[in-house]
């Protein structure tokens, strides 16, 4: 499971009890929408829509140019649907150049963006990789076909030439060169019909419903010619892999079958990269692996393996194995922390970025000693992409580039040594917080130490009482931290609306170590509820929150806690469930990701159907009295749709003051910002409508 954060005006009907609203077939007369932009929750997010977002930063190997994936926003100050790669120098006094594949300016729209001084065409750039020796860049775009992802490399020692060296059909993603620089191996979905990930709306399925699945496979490309072939077997999905330092070899995450599905039981392989199919399996893990990263000798592979519930939001400890395969050792064992990330140093150390009680770090472990040294950390998230803490590194396992943002700091690329970075743009330097400052809370619970976020209320006047929300975040495998919000996170919105937001980082959660985040194995809605009830307390002693105008909230696993807490306390006096779970029994042959359960229950739901029942909020909704607004999308693949229909369903035959609305071809990740801003808005009104 896992948590995303969704224009339509709408009447909200919040005194029937089981109402049911389509929200996408809804449109909104242009008056009430102008009349509603000037809202607490309009302006909110008009903040996150003006937001310049970044999804990658990449230094380069020397250690002296950074280039960057960004999105980009229009003459209107919103998104315009586009990103696109810059590159500067570390020691540059001139701005930013953009790097542009488009030679001409086709397209099959009439319309042309203006943004930074560069007039474009609609389209998308994304995963830059430098070379070795830092003279070339290869990255992808559409700007041929839009939507068709091609290879394309930039010569900089070159009078900046650019070439296209793919012309293929399907999804291509996470292009890198080979020590020599003359091959960039790539992941490619041949004919894939939709982007890769269980986060995207599902393809209706109709007729007899068959296993079908695109594999993601290996593919090599000439740097030169642009001769493309694929190597990895075509029954093995790769989900990550990395290149051996002499370029004969790659270590690969990999499984046969689905690809969405199969990530929770894929193994370490070494792949032969002349040898088509060559593929050896040097690691069953008993749990979840990312991150390979061969070490600068080729001895040794590096990885992260621990409980992880989702594909993208990695953690857990570090571990080393033969490059010939063996047993694996844990080089970080009894870390109160959770890695995310992970390379080599020239020296032969492992540096690594972690959670620690919701902060962001960076920090090095020796794997012949297991001595760990850490190198910064902060209230604040720092990342090179979208998940997780992580760096762009340079070759000498010092220099790095992120992208670093924090509650009141809007995301910018900053460049510099580990810990002593510098500001490199300015693009969001007009965007300023919507909502109030977040200060971190710990507490303890059943001899666990806990922490979350208490976000204050925008415009907090401490001689007032506030309500509260607590927002339980995705997973479990999951942190909150001190991040910018992203363009769908409907929680920070309440914030602006004069709500206190509290949220807990509870068992189960990474942060404070594997034996933390397996603590709520078999026990889901126990343990882990124990602890934000023991938060909302704690909340309650640090802020002038009025403990009879509480309200509950999340998306995903997020989602299933709200569920859950409304049926095991009336303390509560509203609540929304997002995309959440009701029934594990029925889900379990619902959802198109089921082998992420078995870590966490033991065994299916065919071999022991009650500890499924046992943690399922439709076990006990007769216990249910609190008010409960539910949100999900029609083709959410990983939470799918009739659980929250059982849900409302039953509260709806039980008397409950209840309401469904659900998205059209809206994903477990909310991608229209129509609804997201919607989304928001409702939100905001339920919990306006009950404990204002």
């Amino acid at each position: 499971m896992r948590f995303s954060k969704w224009f339509v005006a709408v009447t909200l009907s919040l005194s029937v009890a089981g109402s049911v609203d389509l929200a996408a077939q809804e449109k909104p007369p242009k008056k009430q929408a102008a009349a509603a932009s000037a809202t607490p929750v309009d302006e909110v997010m008009n903040t996150l829509f003006a937001t310049r977002r970044f999804e990658q930063a990449a230094i380069s190997p020397d250690g002296k140019k950074i280039a960057w994936v960004e999105t980009l926003v229009g003459k209107d100050g919103a998104p315009d649907g586009n990103t696109a790669i810059f590159l500067t120098g570390l020691q540059s006094k001139e701005g930013p150049a953009r790097i542009s594949a488009a030679t001409k300016q086709v397209s099959i729209s009439n319309k042309i963006v203006i943004a930074d001084g560069f007039q474009f065409v609609p389209r998308a750039e994304a995963s830059v990789a430098w070379s070795s020796d830092s003279t070339k860049l290869t990255f992808l775009s559409d700007a041929v076909k839009p939507g068709q992802l091609q290879l394309y490399v930039k010569d900089l020692s070159n009078n900046g030439s650019m070439r296209r060296l793919t012309n293929v059909k399907g999804l291509l993603a996470v292009p890198r060169w080979s020590p020599d620089g003359k091959t960039i191996a790539v992941l490619f979905t041949e004919n894939a019909t939709r982007a890769a990930g269980p986060l995207v709306a599902e393809t209706p399925e109709t007729g007899e419903i068959k296993d079908a699945f695109f594999e993601q496979r290996l593919a090599l490309v000439d740097a030169t010619s642009g001769e493309f072939r694929q190597i990895s077997p075509a029954d093995m999905y790769v989900y990550e892999y990395d290149w051996s330092p002499d370029g004969a070899r790659f270590a690969v995450i990999a499984a046969h079958g689905n690809g969405d599905n199969n990530w929770y039981i894929a193994q370490l392989y070494t792949l032969d990269a002349d040898v088509l199919g060559l593929m050896k399996s040097i690691h069953k893990p008993p749990l979840q692996i990312a991150n390979p990263a061969w070490s600068p000798d080729g001895k040794k592979i590096a990885f992260i393996a621990g409980l992880m519930s989702d594909e993208p939001s990695v953690g857990g400890d570090i571990y080393t194995i033969a490059a010939t395969g063996g047993e694996g050792t844990n080089v970080t064992p009894e870390m109160k922390a959770t890695a995310n990330w992970l390379a080599w140093t020239p020296e032969g150390k492992i540096v690594f970025g972690e959670s620690v009680e919701g902060d962001a770090a960076v920090a090095t472990v020796d794997p012949a000693s297991g001595r760990i040294d850490s190198l910064w950390r902060g209230q604040e998230q720092v990342s090179a992409g979208p998940w997780g803490t992580n760096v762009s590194l340079a070759r000498d396992g010092k220099t790095s580039a992120i992208i670093r943002s924090s509650l009141s700091d809007p995301p910018e690329i900053w460049a510099g040594p580990i810990g002593y970075w510098r500001q490199v743009t300015q693009r969001n330097a007009a965007v300023k917080p919507a909502w109030g400052e977040a200060k971190s809370l710990h507490w303890k619970n059943e001899g666990l130490d806990i922490q979350g976020w208490l976000i204050y209320p925008r415009n907090f006047d401490p001689a007032k009482k506030y309500p509260m929300i607590v927002e339980v975040h995705g997973g479990p495998g999951a942190a909150v931290q001190s991040s910018w919000p992203d363009a769908g996170d409907f929680a920070i919105a309440l914030s602006g609306a004069g709500y206190f937001v509290f949220q807990p980082n509870p068992r189960g959660s990474f942060g404070q170590g594997e034996a933390f985040t397996r603590a709520n194995v078999r026990d889901f809605g126990y343990g882990d509820f124990r602890d934000i009830l023991a938060g909302v307390e704690e909340a309650l002693r640090a802020a002038p929150i009025d403990p009879n105008r509480l309200g509950l909230t999340g998306w995903s696993y997020g989602g299933f806690m709200t569920m859950w807490g409304v049926t095991q306390t009336n303390r509560f006096k509203a609540a929304m469930a997002g995309a959440g779970i009701a029934n594990y029994q029925s889900y379990y042959g619902q959802n198109k990701i089921d082998q992420w359960m078995i870590p966490f229950f033991g065994k299916s739901v065919y071999d022991d159907p009650e500890v499924y029942a046992k943690s399922s909020p439709i076990t006990f909704t007769k216990n249910v009295k609190t008010p409960t607004l539910v949100i999900v999308g029609d083709s959410d693949g990983e939470c799918p749709t009739p659980q929250s229909y059982e849900f409302w369903h039953a509260l709806k035959t039980l008397g409950v003051e209840t309401q469904l609305v659900v998205y059209e071809h809206e994903g477990h990740h909310f991608a229209k910002p129509a609804d997201q801003r919607d989304r928001a808005r409702r939100t905001v009104a339920w919990f306006d409508a009950h404990l204002r």
